[in-house]
């Protein structure tokens, strides 16, 4: 809200972070005391187009791209949402756990509910407490206090005031010289502003006119002070790339090295807190449990750490070794996923010492920690995580480095690491070749041995994510303890097999393989004759063959989906940071 018009503020926006949802779009502005609401499925672009919102009137308003959770993707249940009149209307972001219970009460009073979403509920209570009164701080804290569950959410009321609160999930209130943002990230308003104010939770901000107020759930005054967001954050052009996952997938020549540069002070406190628990637990989501996996191997082999690596999303039923001896590295791009947070808070409960790793500094996991590292690979737009990986295995292999007296090489090698990671990327052409081979793929199978089974793992991720093919990693040499019975003439194999210490095991993994019909790949340093394709990486020092294997899997997933003619950069029924669980 402020001096200019709302509604192309809001698309531009919510093009920025469609990354996080992309079903569907609306807004909501405010003029001359009546709300205006335009909504449509689809992505961002598409619909305004369509309903042409940026010509709609006011210098108030509130956006939403959703991510469905509860109900289809329609019009009907796009945001923002509103009551039974529209005097208030809201947009939010996470799950509220007792809206059947709301529901059910609200619906008793005489309110009619429009939407299948957990979400309606929120703008029903909001105008219940509303009509009470006409007092917007008394609707907000009345309605924050009855939901349970997490939540971020924004509303703009008919007399001109809007409100956001925050409870689990992230919203942060940009400031300008003539007005205010909030928003679920500072991509939201980046451009125009990188003065910020991060709410706590349980916080809850009022705008009217010039005037903002924080407040708590129970309405006593807060005070947040107000932090200045690096621009580089805002950096989301794609260039001359087709797509920003190409585009991210060619940067990683720069991130990797640009993420072991760390403050030395920071990597001492982080170290030293790490050499300082009797028992090291790691947790991420997705790629980041990957990146966990990969840990678990590296702090073994060369800091002599006995680590376990634990998914954010099972954490909970394993919280119980935790204690006030023990430490967590909690891994995560965004500092805002819903099941990372969680592992954390249940970690803290236990008195444990959290350490994280994030590529936003100014995130919740960040500031919940008691030390954390920033990946510095910039941000990343593209849903499926490919730089974000690789410098989140950058930092811990510093990390390694930093504790052990056996080195992986990220730092004294990092010249030659660079020079590998260009000579891979510059594969593009021969994996787009192996890729409209195998495009009717149904199965793709991923092996390999030791610190290279994470990199399978993320591979098969990658495949999943990006061209829809179902894809599996697996420890090479679990084949034949059961999976060997799926192998057939239509299987399609890739082996990650270098020429390092499991090189020999694995090309006689590859050949039970290959006996059976199936189509092999190898990803490798040293092609042998048993391979049907062979995608040859530069030979490297074993410790760092991660870096340079993961870039032929993405690459490859990356040209499965372009041959299968789907949007690599947005695929169906995902969003780049989960903030629910």
């Amino acid at each position: 809200m402020g001096n200019s018009s709302a509604a192309p503020l809001l698309v531009d926006g919510l093009g920025r972070m469609e990354y996080r949802g992309y079903d569907s779009v609306g807004i909501a502005t405010l003029n001359d005391g009546k709300l205006l609401i335009k909504k449509g499925v689809g992505k961002v672009a598409q619909v305004s187009a369509s309903l042409n919102l940026k010509e709609m009137i006011g210098l108030v308003g509130i956006g939403h791209t959703r991510w469905a959770t509860h109900g289809a993707v329609t019009v009907t249940n796009a945001h923002p949402h509103f009551g039974c009149k529209v005097g208030v209307v809201v947009v939010h972001n996470g799950i509220i756990e007792n809206y059947h219970v709301l529901k059910e009460e609200l619906v008793k009073q005489g309110h009619v509910f429009k939407s299948e979403t957990d979400s309606e509920v929120i703008a029903h209570l909001l105008e219940h407490y509303w009509s009470l009164k006409n007092d917007a701080k008394e609707a907000m804290i009345n309605t924050c206090n009855r939901l349970i569950g997490s939540f971020a959410f924004v509303a703009v009321f008919d007399d001109s005031t809007l409100c956001g609160a925050r409870y689990d999930e992230p919203l942060i209130v940009g400031i300008t010289n003539d007005g205010y943002f909030v928003s679920s990230d500072v991509l939201g308003f980046l451009k125009y502003t990188d003065n910020a104010i991060f709410l706590d939770n349980r916080d809850i901000v009022m705008l009217k006119g010039n005037t903002l107020s924080l407040f708590d759930f129970d309405g006593r005054d807060v005070v947040r002070i107000p932090t200045k967001v690096a621009k580089e954050l805002g950096d989301t052009d794609k260039g001359l790339y087709a797509h920003y996952t190409l585009k991210e997938i060619h940067e990683q020549k720069n991130t990797i090295n640009k993420s072991i540069r760390q403050n030395k002070e920071s990597v001492e406190k982080f170290c030293n807190l790490l050499k300082g628990g009797k028992d090291v637990f790691i947790t991420g989501s997705g790629t980041s449990y990957h990146s966990a996996l990969l840990a678990k191997y590296i702090l073994s082999r060369y800091s002599k750490l006995r680590v376990e690596a634990i998914m954010s999303s099972e954490f909970q039923y394993s919280s119980e070794l935790l204690d006030k001896n023990s430490v967590l590295i909690a891994i995560s791009q965004s500092g805002e996923t819903a099941d990372v947070l969680q592992s954390v808070k249940k970690a803290k409960e236990k008195g444990a010492t959290v350490l994280s790793i994030v590529n936003v500094s100014t995130s919740s996991l960040a500031r919940l920690s008691d030390c954390s590292l920033e990946v510095k690979c910039g941000p990343e737009v593209g849903v499926a995580a490919t730089k974000s990986f690789t410098s989140q295995i950058a930092v811990l292999y510093y990390i390694a480095d930093t504790i052990g007296s056996n080195f992986t090489g990220i730092a004294t090698d990092m010249a030659e690491l660079s020079t590998a990671v260009e000579e891979t990327l510059r594969l593009e052409t021969r994996i787009a070749e192996v890729a409209k081979e195998v495009k009717n793929a149904k199965d793709i199978y991923i092996l390999g041995r030791s610190i290279h089974l994470p990199i399978c793992l993320e591979g098969a991720l990658k495949i999943k994510e990006l061209a829809y093919i179902h894809a599996e990693g697996m420890a090479a040499g679990e084949m034949k303890h059961g999976p060997l019975a799926l192998i057939d003439k239509n299987s399609v194999v890739v082996v990650l097999n270098p020429n390092d210490s499991t090189y020999t095991d694995t090309v006689s993994n590859a050949s039970v393989l290959k006996s059976r019909g199936a189509k092999v790949i190898s990803i490798t340093s040293k092609c042998d004759p048993t391979y049907d394709y062979c995608i040859a990486i530069p030979a490297i020092r074993e410790s760092l063959l991660p870096f340079v294997e993961i870039i032929p899997l993405q690459l490859l997933a990356y040209f499965l989906a372009l041959y299968n003619n789907i949007d690599p950069d947005y695929p169906r029924n995902l969003a780049k940071s989960v903030t629910v669980k």
